[in-house]
């Protein structure tokens, strides 16, 4: 990310919520990215996540962070609970530098699905992007059987933009993917979507 106004930190800052902290993830947080992640709850709901989720691919993930990072090319936090500091989940932005926008992609641990993590989440990603990074737009998609995650979208302001038929496979089956957007203007035009 080379463009002096959507320049991120030289470090990936903390981000604090009502519910939740967004924090870098560290290598010692593999084993429970792998007993999340591996759940087939969030196989069915993700395009990149696979099952079974096998020993060793939590380490690697976390381990390509750092330079992504540093390269601009993406931004991935631990989505833990402020209290305990429980991990629950992952958010992330892949930039585009060049055209001032980052396509967005989460999930949230299946037991703790429904209290409105994934949303506040969500939100404290945009608002960082928005209003320290400049990004213009931020877009992301859900599954069409994962209504859910469009729920969480359209909590955020997000326009549904579209439907892209087979845009993707998972599992050798070709998926539909609903389309959704957010302009910088957007967002800063209205109060956040929830208290964060």
């Amino acid at each position: 990310m080379r463009d002096e106004k959507t320049k991120l930190p030289e470090a990936q800052p903390l981000l604090h919520g009502k519910q939740l902290t967004l924090r870098p993830f560290s290598l010692s947080d593999a084993p429970r990215v792998q007993l999340l992640a591996g759940a087939e709850a969030i196989a069915e709901t993700t395009l990149n996540i696979p099952h079974p989720y096998l020993d060793g691919m939590a380490e690697a993930w976390i381990g390509n962070q750092p330079m992504s990072y540093l390269m601009g090319d993406s931004v991935t936090w631990a989505v833990c609970l402020r209290e305990s500091g429980l991990l629950i989940g992952a958010i992330g932005i892949i930039l585009r530098a060049q055209d001032s926008r980052g396509e967005m992609g989460y999930w949230i641990g299946h037991e703790f699905w429904g209290r409105g993590y994934c949303t506040e989440a969500a939100a404290l990603l945009m608002d960082f992007f928005f209003r320290n990074i400049n990004l213009n737009r931020i877009h992301a998609t859900h599954f069409v059987n994962n209504p859910a995650s469009g729920r969480v979208m359209q909590k955020l302001g997000m326009t549904q933009e579209g439907v892209l038929r087979h845009h993707a496979r998972k599992n050798k089956e070709w998926v539909d993917l609903v389309f959704y957007g957010i302009l910088r203007e957007e967002w800063l035009a209205k109060p956040l979507p929830i208290p964060v």
